[in-house]
């Protein structure tokens, strides 16, 4: 028998969902600061070179660090409310059979 996620009660869910955006709005103003401020590394660096130089290395930044803290948030999510625990490993429970 597969047991139940806790993710399938719905005042957990909502609690680890609005944890998660917590974790995910925190990171967004993190992401902006840290464009701000390769940007202008860049910029002390080189000069103004073209305006599509900085709008890459922004968005190139910007959506790697986005991405990164998702599907870590995702992955904390998943194991700091049980989720993990609840899979059932059908191969293991065939194997001892």
């Amino acid at each position: 028998m597969i047991p139940k996620s806790p993710l399938e009660d719905p005042e957990k869910a909502a609690h680890a969902w609005a944890r998660y955006m917590r974790l995910m709005r925190f990171m967004f103003l993190a992401t902006i600061g840290v464009v701000i401020l390769a940007v202008a590394v860049l910029y002390k660096q080189n000069g103004f070179v073209s305006v599509h130089y900085f709008i890459a290395a922004a968005l190139g930044i910007g959506f790697t660090m986005l991405l990164t803290s998702a599907l870590m948030g995702l992955m904390f999510l998943s194991s700091g409310t049980g989720h993990d625990e609840s899979i059932s490993e059908k191969l293991e429970e065939e194997r001892n059979q």
